[in-house]
């Protein structure tokens, strides 16, 4: 093999977070697996750029500038650009980027799986959504759909709990989903009194979110207060965020405008606008569509029982 000569790098002295063997064929395995689900199906896996000229500007994802451009956040609009030139069904696994993201269920470097569908709508992924991972999980848990996670076991073949914000915050706080978002309450009960209380047991999938907290999904016909959104929890740790997607173009770009002004208003970054991105909106090119992300290492994480993601891949230290 013929390589360039390179200039050494001078070691910083901390170590890698390297996983035992065991976990990452345990990984490995999942990822073919899934892999397997996705072809089986008549996705076609692709591959789009790490480093980008302009991510989506959503209000709260911080990006990572790289000379010039961005590592990053998801590979969203780069996938949409398929979907709008005529890809149906496609999915890829690959490393993205968040800044200032750590602790044990996050890295600033995390691989996602992202995967669309063309003319279906949330209801159709959750479903197959539901249906990859009891396949997948069950045949790399050596067909038990059991696992066992931090004490707690998790039945993937149990019916997924399906639950509204607006429910989930009458159950598990004392004020509602609309007076929490307009006092600004809205992340932190989400994180401190319902997330705990998602996905034990079995998976579960919170939907209709306020259609503020959706800024590229559809809102929902008959109930413009919320938009066509889930997540997916499994023993209170999110797994996966989806949405039908929002084709209106319109709409769309207004959307990112005031997006830019609230990051502006928090001295965020700012991005640079996604212009391929905003032409295809403008031509209507954008099929009715649904998409998911998924984060793999915190499936993996699960799968394997581990108390971190570093015990799942390697990771440069915190």
């Amino acid at each position: 093999m013929n390589c360039e000569k390179t200039q050494a790098v001078p070691d910083s002295g901390a170590a890698f977070s390297l996983p035992k063997p065991a976990e990452l064929a345990r990984r490995a395995e999942l990822k073919r697996l899934m892999r397997a689900f996705f072809d089986e199906h008549g996705f076609l896996e692709v591959e789009t750029p790490v480093r980008i000229a302009a991510p989506a500007p959503e209000e709260y994802i911080d990006c990572i500038p790289c000379d010039g451009k961005f590592l990053r956040p998801s590979p969203e609009l780069e996938m949409k650009l398929l979907l709008g030139a005529g890809y149906e069904k496609i999915y890829q696994f690959g490393p993205c980027f968040r800044a200032g993201e750590h602790g044990w269920k996050h890295r600033e470097e995390f691989t996602m799986l992202e995967y669309y569908i063309a003319g279906c709508d949330y209801d159709t992924l959750r479903d197959f959504t539901a249906e990859l991972l009891r396949r997948t999980l069950t045949a790399a848990n050596n067909g038990d759909p059991v696992l066992r996670f931090r004490g707690e076991a998790l039945d993937i073949a149990a019916a997924p709990e399906v639950i509204s914000v607006a429910e989930a915050f009458r159950r598990f706080t004392d004020v509602s989903m609309e007076e929490a978002d307009r006092s600004d309450r809205f992340d932190e009960l989400m994180v401190t009194r319902i997330e705990p209380e998602l996905g034990r047991g079995r998976l579960s999938f919170l939907t209709d979110y306020p259609a503020s907290r959706a800024s590229l999904a559809r809102l929902k016909p008959g109930s413009p207060a919320v938009a066509e959104r889930w997540e997916l929890y499994l023993a209170g740790v999110e797994l996966a965020n989806a949405y039908s997607e929002l084709t209106d173009g319109a709409e769309q770009l207004a959307r990112f405008a005031a997006a830019r002004d609230f990051r502006r208003q928090r001295g965020a970054l700012a991005y640079h606008r996604p212009a391929a991105f905003e032409a295809m909106l403008a031509a209507g090119r954008l099929p009715r569509c649904t998409g998911s992300a998924l984060g793999f290492d915190r499936l993996a994480m699960i799968l394997c029982d581990a108390e971190d993601l570093g015990a799942v891949r390697v990771c440069d230290p915190a």
